[in-house]
């Protein structure tokens, strides 16, 4: 085993160890492939709820969770990459990731998908793309700018 890969599991083993009881028990729910266990840990790392806050460890959790097909985490992900926090920003790869939750009904995903189309934020602009998810994501609360 090379040096890089021996540090992983060390690193966790003590991440574990630091960590409270339900914390520890979501990290290793995580690391073990958990889904839903992935997106809260990265909603954790973002809020710093139970563990130090780090916008990288977030994007990197909400990542896991949403190349499984977690709606939720693929919209955090995609603010993270509008919003340049935890990865470099990037409002094609912000793009992306707002379509993958858009398509499965995410409405703010799909507010923010039309945003993107409307001001050309990552794609070309092009209204009639806008207006078809601004009408998908209709009648949700809390709209804002993804900015």
């Amino acid at each position: 085993m090379s040096p890089a890969l021996a540090i992983r599991p060390l690193a966790l083993l003590l991440a574990v160890f630091a960590l409270p009881g339900c914390t520890r028990d979501l990290l290793e729910a995580a690391d073990a492939g958990d889904v839903r266990a992935q997106y809260e840990l990265g909603s954790a790392y973002a809020a710093g709820d139970g563990v130090p806050l780090n916008l990288v460890e977030a994007a990197r959790w909400f990542g896991k969770a949403a190349a499984n097909g977690n709606s939720e985490a693929q919209f955090c992900l995609g603010l993270a990459y509008s919003r340049g926090e935890g990865v470099p920003e990037d409002h094609a790869e912000a793009v992306r990731w707002y379509r993958r939750a858009a398509e499965q009904g995410h409405a703010d995903a799909q507010f923010n998908l039309a945003y993107a189309y409307a001001h050309g934020r990552g794609v070309p602009a092009d209204a009639v793309e806008a207006r078809k998810w601004l009408r998908k994501s209709e009648g949700r609360k809390g709209i804002e700018d993804p900015d």
